[in-house]
């Protein structure tokens, strides 16, 4: 599908609409009273469609007082991000290059992210490790006051270490799942020797011990999954620092293809692609490259400012101005 009409027309609100009703939430906010109309009081969008054989419907209802709620083929679900878990949706947007020439925090993100979509078992991973170093902040900070004893410390330690350890063998093995799908995307896109690499080692109960002086001075912990890095390079050149914004856009797609790739093999399903202003930085061979892949990774909605820009007939053309969509 290919969305089409002016600046400020309104297409960057179909595709967030689109992933607050298959996902539960926005690609760009969250905060949810952004997502309801000024004045409203709540708002509303439902999808319907296949996956695969089985028809699906899902409905999410965004309320200014009273938080959000979902249903997936009618029957409410107990949380609208638990639409993750059922229905896979990956977004590009401009704003997502961050991913990219970001600090480490962006790409921790989107690896514990893509983790979760892969590995939905062990998508609580992450917000456990981090509840756990946020208590062995609490308790530093408690030791440093003079209000606890380093004893009490030990509990927190052993259980970043556990979990850290659990988290760097996930996140590792996420990357060596895209690893293969990601170079090979990329090379297409003309970044051949393109490469994802973990920056980080697993925490253990000895090596927290010994830095415990500095974090106890700092108040923090200062070893963990939660100050790991992800290293996107080609060859020896690391897109981050020495990467040009094409190439980094190229390589976020080639990202974008490869998570596809595994879910579709995965889950049985393909997942909804939604792409946001992709193809107005990328010259015609690309546009080509791109879309022939997105064509066989099953649906997906594109938004442009004309309809030339896409090279192939879409599916379904849709023109947006102010307020409508036809």
């Amino acid at each position: 599908m290919l969305a089409v009409g002016p600046n400020g027309a309104g297409k960057t609100n179909l595709l967030e609409a689109l992933h607050v009703a298959t996902q539960g939430f926005s690609p760009r906010t969250r905060s949810d009273t952004q997502l309801i109309r000024f004045g409203g009081a709540a708002a509303r969008v439902s999808v319907s469609g296949r996956r695969g054989d089985v028809a699906t419907s899902a409905e999410v209802t965004l309320r200014a007082v009273g938080g959000k709620s979902a249903t997936l083929n009618g029957t409410p679900l107990p949380s609208a991000e638990r639409l993750r878990a059922e229905i896979s949706t990956l977004v590009f947007t401009p704003d997502r290059l961050g991913v990219l020439k970001g600090p480490p925090a962006s790409r921790r993100a989107y690896l514990d992210r893509a983790l979760a979509r892969l590995s939905p078992t062990r998508a609580q991973l992450s917000a456990d490790y981090g509840a756990a170093v946020a208590q062995r902040n609490a308790s530093l900070r408690r030791i440093d006051a003079g209000l606890s004893s380093r004893a009490a410390l030990d509990p927190w330690t052993e259980q970043v270490a556990e979990l850290g350890a659990e988290l760097v063998a996930a996140r590792v093995e996420s990357l060596g799942l895209l690893e293969r799908p990601f170079a090979e995307h990329a090379a297409a896109f003309g970044l051949s020797g393109a490469t994802l690499r973990y920056e980080g080692e697993p925490p253990t109960v000895d090596s927290l011990t010994a830095r415990l002086d500095r974090d106890l001075e700092r108040g923090v912990t200062g070893a963990g999954p939660h100050l790991d890095d992800v290293a996107v390079d080609v060859g020896e050149r690391s897109l981050r620092s020495f990467g040009s914004q094409g190439e980094q856009r190229l390589a976020l797609l080639a990202l974008l293809l490869a998570e596809a790739e595994l879910l579709a093999e995965r889950r049985g399903a393909s997942a909804l692609l939604l792409l946001d202003d992709v193809l107005s930085e990328l010259d015609p061979a690309r546009r080509r490259i791109l879309v022939d892949r997105v064509a066989a990774r099953g649906q997906a909605l594109i938004t442009a400012t004309d309809p030339a820009m896409l090279p192939a007939e879409p599916d379904q053309l849709v023109e947006v101005s102010p307020g409508t969509a036809r």
